[in-house]
């Protein structure tokens, strides 16, 4: 009877009922044939892998099995969670950007969460002792400069230097395509770990096995992964998040407009942090008279406590509405918005004064280059700009293709 149970429970945990815009429901058959389902939701495949074992989960708010948090179904399910990882945000997504996050337990099911945003990037040994096997299971939204890239590669590095294998169950990249200057590691940071373009175009699995198959990792250290793949998914495939990935990207349009708008973090700028409808909106004080739409940031507890331009009226763009289908067709990032707004900008010497901006990057470290900033203020192109980003991002492109899973 508690096999037959459990044998229910999977087919009910992994098959996400969404309902279709008429509100009418496929049958099984139908959901089988046109449906993503992600790795998380292919409970079938790995439920009697971590049977026995002590678990290991690096897991935020968007690390869902149908619609409930995957630590709480695997619970269910009679698996051993011994640890929480928590990346930025912290594991219920409710930390500010940026902010320092400290290890705890978790209140809901007493299980300890080590913070990997704070004291610590990577999984130290005390904390993989009584751990057998470790979980992946983040969404992310493909940029560079998105941090749980980072938390991937040094989750990888503790696996790989302390004999753990790591189970990614992969997600959908919702900006799958790839675009941008390829980071000069001149401008290594936080912000930009890797020799990539701002767009990468691949899911974290993927990504998992370039930082193997690159050497990433120090002392070209090799993880051992094991991925359960995104089913009835190609990489051109519209996807929209069931959960938003961090507390200020709470909206598809913020998600699809992510990677073109992150680049104003490195100037005077404001993205909309601050309001509820961040990045999808541009606009500061100076641009009064220029532009009639305006927005007004203020201190939003768990989003943005200290926004740029703090309770001043901003003028500028409104992208909500901005149709993203031809862009991403594309597959390019909108750098039309920045040589717009320099030009409009009265006050171009303090443009990309991040002193004043009080952003977490500059503009250097977010493009990956100073080329870009420089491009700018000269007034060239998009064509001009674009082309400097030549031999690089086509020998990203066909070093990619080694590791794709999914056309």
């Amino acid at each position: 009877m508690k096999l037959r149970f459990i044998a229910i429970a999977i087919v009910f945990i992994s098959m996400p009922f969404l309902a279709l815009k008429n509100k009418e429901k496929l049958n099984d058959s139908e959901f089988a044939k046109k449906s993503i389902i992600t790795g998380a939701n292919q409970v079938e495949k790995y439920l009697p892998y971590l049977k026995g074992k002590r678990v290991g989960m690096v897991v935020n708010q968007s690390s869902i099995i149908g619609n409930k948090s995957s630590v709480d179904s695997l619970l269910k399910l009679g698996i051993h969670i011994q640890t929480i990882f928590g990346p930025e945000h912290g594991f219920r997504g409710n930390a500010s950007n940026g902010a320092v996050v400290g290890d705890e337990t978790d209140p809901e099911t007493g299980i300890l969460i080590v913070s990997l945003y704070g004291k610590k990037r990577k999984p130290a040994k005390e904390d993989l002792a009584n751990i057998d096997i470790m979980i992946y299971d983040i969404q992310d939204v493909g940029c560079r400069f998105y941090t749980n890239i980072n938390t991937l590669c040094n989750v990888m590095e503790s696996c790989a230097e302390f004999g753990k294998e790591l189970l990614i169950l992969d997600r959908p990249n919702p900006n799958a395509f790839v675009d941008g200057p390829v980071l000069d590691m001149r401008f290594k940071s936080g912000i930009g770990k890797f020799p990539i373009p701002i767009t990468h175009g691949m899911t974290i699995g993927e990504f998992a096995q370039m930082i193997n198959g690159e050497g990433w990792i120090p002392g070209k250290l090799k993880c051992n992964i094991k991925i359960i793949p995104v089913k009835n998914y190609t990489h051109n495939m519209d996807y929209t998040l069931p959960v938003h990935p961090s507390p200020n990207l709470n909206s598809k349009q913020s998600v699809l407009l992510y990677p073109s708008l992150c680049l104003f973090e490195g100037t005077i700028i404001s993205q909309g942090r601050g309001t509820h409808i961040p990045f999808t909106v541009l606009g500061s004080p100076a641009l009064k008279g220029i532009y009639p739409f305006s927005f007004t940031p203020v201190s939003l507890q768990g989003m943005s406590e200290t926004p740029l331009h703090q309770d001043e009226t901003c003028y500028g763009l409104d992208l909500r509405n901005y149709d993203m289908t031809a862009l991403r067709k594309k597959g390019k990032i909108n750098i039309k918005w920045m040589i717009e707004l320099y030009r409009a900008y009265p006050q171009k010497e303090k443009f990309f004064d991040r002193s004043q901006s009080k952003q977490m990057g500059s503009i250097d470290g977010l493009a990956g280059t100073d080329l870009f900033k420089q491009q700018i203020i000269d007034g060239k192109s998009e064509e001009e700009i674009r082309k400097s980003w030549e031999p690089g991002l086509s020998e990203y492109k066909k070093m990619r293709t080694k590791y794709l899973l999914y056309p």
